[in-house]
């Protein structure tokens, strides 16, 4: 299993990432609060991954921590939770505003998140209640597993790439395209980064 990876950012197309390790391209799929941490193209980072086989394909998914890549992996074991939807759950809140939602039955902010309906959060918000009870001490000390991220906008994307690749990034998550378009759309502005502007249209359509 491959459980972490260190090397340098070569590709920023969310949600997918390559990251070159010694000479081997690796493509990963990660949430957007990771995207948002990423360092600048050509610089190194490190990722907390999750490998998974399937017959048609063999995917990895990377975390800025080992918190949200251990919620990841509970949340995939959950009845009717795949990887994507995980992913948009993640991309959607952090570890500790998801913890929060389970520990107050936030039902409707749960909802918001595309793929999921009431009765889905409803059961996901039971299934989960037992499983993160002792997330206290994980949510108290997230620098001790944080991978070295720094904050940076990616220069390097023309303006209309930024606008593409937010759009592309949450239909991805599961969003239609008309949704992400009219999303992108409220929040754009020529000098944000394709980050800021998912960043941006997730927290108002949250």
């Amino acid at each position: 299993m491959i459980g972490q990876l260190r090397g340098k950012l070569l590709v920023k197309q969310p949600p997918d990432i390559i990251i070159d390790c010694n000479g081997v391209g690796y493509e990963v799929q990660v949430p957007m609060t990771t995207l948002y941490a990423l360092p600048e193209l050509n610089q190194e980072t490190t990722l907390y991954t999750h490998f998974v086989v399937r017959e048609d394909a063999q995917l990895l998914y990377g975390f800025a921590n080992q918190v949200d890549r251990k919620l990841f992996r509970l949340l995939i074991k959950a009845s009717g939770v795949g990887p994507k939807l995980a992913l948009a759950i993640l991309s959607g809140m952090s570890a500790e505003q998801f913890v929060s939602c389970v520990a107050h039955d936030d039902v409707t902010t749960i909802v918001k998140i595309p793929g999921i309906g009431k009765k889905t959060a409803e059961r996901l918000l039971i299934e989960m209640r037992d499983r993160i009870k002792d997330w206290q001490t994980d949510l108290a000390t997230p620098a001790t597993d944080a991978a070295p991220f720094e904050l940076a906008a990616d220069n390097a994307l023309t303006i209309s790439d930024a606008k593409g690749d937010a759009i592309n990034a949450l239909v991805s998550l599961g969003y239609t395209q008309a949704q992400a378009d009219k999303a992108i759309k409220a929040v754009y502005d020529a000098n944000k980064s394709s980050e800021q502007l998912i960043k941006d249209a997730l927290k108002a359509m949250l």
